[in-house]
């Protein structure tokens, strides 16, 4: 008899989310007004977008976006979670210029209150999201992967938290919460995170730092792992996302060029240039790849969501660690229009990544009526 009738396998899907600060709330504010354009379309109450995905990577602010649609929480929440907290986490914004960095030192950074406020601000809101939820618990229930980079201080090497078919069981019981603190602790802005291992008694820490040192773009992190547990000829998905990108580069006159540690911000100017140029540089590489992949007869594409090139006056409101009422709602507003214009995307026949966008939010289950899935968690 022929096979004919054995249907192909579903795409392995993976969705990519890029670390950024506050700005999160841009991508919680995206995703949420998207999610909502499709579920008034298919006439449900909203979206479980996790359990559109097979795998879900997320780096800094992006591991918190990943865990949340991981256990199933609306992105409406995750707006909210940047909103009451963002203050707490980041209580002192360092403003452009020598003199906030300087007044940062002089007020708090000897006695690390700063920071070591915005880690306890933190710690207290993921517990309260996520709860003690596991990575294996997520797994097992959920059926969704997922894969947070962050970088092991006692290595300075990466290190990937991850559950997957293939992981092995290294990372199973570390809570969700404790991973995003890791992926997320950005030196300068906020503090190392001290996890425990679950697998070694309460004495035993690991110190860890921010992913988006070395993959604030996380979309090679879910490629690898997505040849790794896809099937045989089972064709791969990876849907990425990043946050408010600045207007890009500066114009820099020869004679500047000798820029004083005063002018980095003592540092703090170096992590938005290092996103701007990750961001960049793993889209392309992961399209390159994609497609050799493709020539080789296994078929892989990459779409990166969209975003409109931000104007000019949105650059008061893109600091990492900006908390400010006028900025979140700034960022809100932007994910809202760009999420409106994706779904304009996606109605055009002849826009091929606004077909692909399109075909996967037809295929994200919708939510549980009985209450959101992390209820079931307890």
């Amino acid at each position: 008899m022929s096979d004919d009738s054995i249907a192909p396998l579903r795409p392995y899907r993976v969705l990519c989310i890029d670390g950024g600060g506050m700005r999160g709330i841009y991508t919680a504010a995206f995703l949420d007004r998207l999610l909502h354009h499709y579920s008034v379309i298919r006439q449900v109450d909203a979206l479980d977008i996790g359990k559109g995905f097979d795998l879900i990577s997320g780096t800094s602010t992006g591991a918190i976006l990943a865990c949340a649609a991981a256990v199933g929480r609306p992105m409406s929440e995750v707006v909210e979670l940047y909103e009451k907290n963002g203050r707490k986490i980041f209580p002192h914004r360092i403003r452009p210029g020598a003199l906030s960095p300087i007044f940062r030192i002089f007020s708090g950074l000897w006695s690390d209150e700063l920071v070591r406020t915005g880690d306890e601000a933190l710690r207290a809101a993921l517990d309260e999201y996520l709860e003690d939820v596991t990575m294996r618990t997520v797994f097992e229930r959920r059926g969704i992967s997922l894969s947070i980079p962050t970088v092991s201080m006692e290595s300075h090497r990466p290190w990937v938290f991850k559950k997957t078919p293939k992981s092995g069981v290294r990372d199973d019981n570390y809570r969700l919460s404790d991973v995003c603190l890791a992926s997320s602790a950005a030196p300068i802005f906020r503090s190392l995170a001290a996890i425990k291992n679950p697998d070694q008694g309460t004495d035993n820490y690991r110190i860890f730092a921010d992913g988006g040192l070395w993959a604030n773009n996380p979309v090679l992190v879910g490629l690898i792992d997505a040849l790794q547990c896809a099937a045989d000829g089972q064709e791969i998905e990876i849907f990425s996302i990043g946050n408010v990108s600045r207007p890009e580069g500066e114009q820099i006159a020869p004679r500047d060029v000798h820029r004083s540690m005063a002018k980095w911000q003592f540092g703090a100017a170096i992590g938005p240039l290092s996103i701007d140029a990750q961001e960049k540089s793993y889209d392309d590489m992961a399209r390159f790849l994609a497609g050799q992949f493709t020539k080789l007869g296994r078929k892989v594409t990459h779409t990166r969501i969209p975003q409109q090139k931000v104007a000019a006056t949105m650059m008061p409101f893109l600091g990492l660690d900006d908390s400010r009422k006028r900025a979140l709602k700034a960022l809100i507003n932007q994910g809202h229009e760009d999420a409106d214009l994706v779904k304009s995307m996606c109605d055009r026949p002849d826009h091929p990544e606004g077909r692909m966008i399109h075909k996967l939010l037809n295929e994200i289950p919708p939510m549980v009526k009985t209450g959101i899935p992390m209820e079931t968690y307890r």
